[in-house]
């Protein structure tokens, strides 16, 4: 019998987030009002800076291909950027820029990772790692991340799940969907084992801009190889510049493999618009008032999102550090993850299952603060009416 689609094609999961929101979109144009926790989709607009220096490279006509590798000019202030937030400077081919930091996942799986091979994961963790190591043919070898530990990632499970099979460790802090944010030592911890052992550190770093206690201590595990060796950043401009529609990000790492993730970009995406480089390029160098409005208010969000829910009969919800999402306990209702995230679409508003993003994820389920007070106040209620007359 022929197979009608390859067989790793059978293996390939969208992100839940969008599923949701595409479901939800459908019963707005119906008439139904939502309340939307479900996608990590900044509410704000894009810096007005940012606009018009794409706007600028625009009416100068640069709307050509580039360099797969991305304009020299922004790598260079890649480098520049990095030396400032993580004491060290790469080299200009250590740098690459992709469209987007959600595509530098399987760039960085595809380049390093063999069938049969095993990656080290966060569960809860980010759906797309989970889906590239399945569509690779590798396997995902999954470290919990537990309540009792404010969600951290240990480095004493990671080293228990170690084996002669084990190629990548993927870490995420501040992380999706939990807020964590892993402590410097914890971090330090992971890039020894991952030195140790000989093993591939991918250290997810899209969150790194958004925290919101101890912003200071932000460690990356690149401190102790520089990403010469074995550690691999990548970098976003999606979440705090408000740039999600824009596709841009930046990846730090050794020369061979970053130079096999620049040919993999270069045959399915061959480069990112010159226009779009511009924008990020003021978006890292240029006036940042705008960032810390955002971010001050997406604390107040926290804030209020954090307490509100507490106050709800069954649900419990820790203060996370770091990016734009809570992670609440809602065991206490008597209801699954899906069961809650069910009922609470019937009530107008949209969340995600906490086993949207692995199986210790059960039990919780996951609200994204990108929207306003106004509207979280509005979503709290309707929650609170939700689990009073289930």
């Amino acid at each position: 019998m022929k197979y009608r689609l390859a067989k790793n094609a059978l293996e390939l999961k969208g992100q839940p987030m969008f599923n949701v929101l595409a479901r939800v979109k459908d019963m707005e144009r119906a008439g139904k009002d939502f309340v939307h926790f479900e996608i990590g989709d900044p509410d704000f607009s894009t810096p007005k800076n940012i606009v018009d220096a794409a706007v600028t490279s625009l009416e100068h006509g640069e709307t050509h291909y580039q360099s797969s590798w991305g304009m020299h000019e922004f790598r260079t202030l890649v480098c520049d950027v990095t030396e400032k937030s993580r004491g060290f400077r790469p080299d200009l081919d250590q740098v690459l820029i992709a469209p987007g930091a959600n595509i530098l996942i399987y760039y960085a799986v595809r380049c390093l990772v063999n069938p049969g091979d095993e990656v080290i994961v966060p569960d809860p963790g980010f759906p797309t790692y989970y889906g590239v190591i399945d569509f690779c043919g590798a396997k995902a070898v999954r470290v919990p991340l537990l309540e009792k530990n404010e969600f951290r990632m240990s480095p004493e499970d990671v080293r228990s799940r170690i084996t002669e099979k084990t190629r990548l460790i993927i870490m995420n802090s501040p992380q999706n969907p939990t807020g964590s944010v892993m402590t410097p030592k914890e971090i330090e911890e992971i890039a020894n084992i991952a030195k140790e052992k000989d093993i591939f550190i991918y250290s997810d770093e899209i969150y790194s801009r958004m925290m919101f206690e101890g912003g200071s201590s932000f460690r990356s595990p690149s401190f102790l190889d520089h990403c010469k060796e074995r550690t691999i950043v990548a970098n976003g401009f999606s979440k705090a510049f408000a740039m999600t529609g824009w596709r841009v990000g930046a990846v730090i790492g050794p020369v061979d493999v970053i130079e096999k993730m620049s040919l993999l970009l270069n045959l399915t995406s061959s480069c990112v618009p010159p226009f779009v480089q511009r924008g990020a390029m003021e978006a890292i160098s240029g006036d940042q008032s705008a960032v810390v409005v955002m971010m001050e208010e997406y604390k107040s969000r926290r804030d209020l999102l954090v307490k509100g829910l507490n106050e709800i009969s069954g649900v419990s919800c820790l203060t996370p550090g770091g990016s734009f999402y809570v992670f609440p306990n809602i065991t206490k209702t008597g209801l699954t993850s899906d069961e809650f995230a069910e009922l609470m679409i019937h009530h107008g508003v949209s969340l995600l299952a906490g086993n949207n993003f692995g199986q210790y994820g059960e039990g919780y389920v996951r609200l994204c603060y990108a929207t306003s007070k106004e509207r979280i106040i509005e979503g709290l209620k309707r929650i609170r009416l939700a689990l009073e007359t289930k």
